[in-house]
């Protein structure tokens, strides 16, 4: 029985690792199952920003419906609290798939200065007027945007699967 391991990264891991790791395991048994490791990333965007809800979509009328499997693990994400009571300038608030192509034409900075003024010594509450996005006629609230199972359907079902 030949299994496949798929890892989302949704954060810096080098090339370098991955490579080291998959040459490390070449020819090599195996304790487990596990055959092959696949990696996914996803370049300057934030776990929450796909997965911050996961598994719960909302599911409205017109859109592809989302429905976790009985087993699914929930994470530790955006929870009501930080949904409705967050300490930046906008709440987090759902993108639908008519705004991928917004999302994708806005960039964030990504200069060292401007991602520790975003986080703000650890209170990670001036993402929205350290954005920088206004400058690329962006609204800067835009960063505070998330998607869900129902826009990104086909992210949403890897981790039903495999691991996340």
């Amino acid at each position: 029985m030949l299994i496949i391991s798929l890892i989302l990264v949704l954060g810096p891991v080098s090339l370098y690792s991955i490579t080291a790791l998959a040459a490390s395991a070449a020819g090599k048994n195996t304790t487990t199952p596990v055959k092959h490791l696949v990696v996914i990333f996803q370049k300057n965007v934030s776990f929450d920003h796909y997965f911050g809800t996961y598994p719960n979509a909302k599911n409205s009328p017109g859109e592809s419906r989302f429905s976790p499997l009985s087993n699914t693990s929930s994470i530790n994400g955006l929870t009501i609290g930080l949904l409705n009571n967050n300490t930046n300038l906008a709440n987090p608030w759902r993108l639908d798939k008519s705004q991928v192509i917004t999302v994708a034409s806005c960039d964030p900075n990504h200069s060292y200065t401007a991602l520790q003024k975003e986080m703000d010594g650890g209170l990670m509450d001036k993402f929205v007027q350290n954005s920088a996005l206004s400058i690329q006629n962006c609204d800067p609230k835009l960063v505070m945007g998330y998607f869900d199972g129902n826009a990104v359907t086909a992210l949403w079902n890897y981790p039903q699967h495999f691991a996340i």
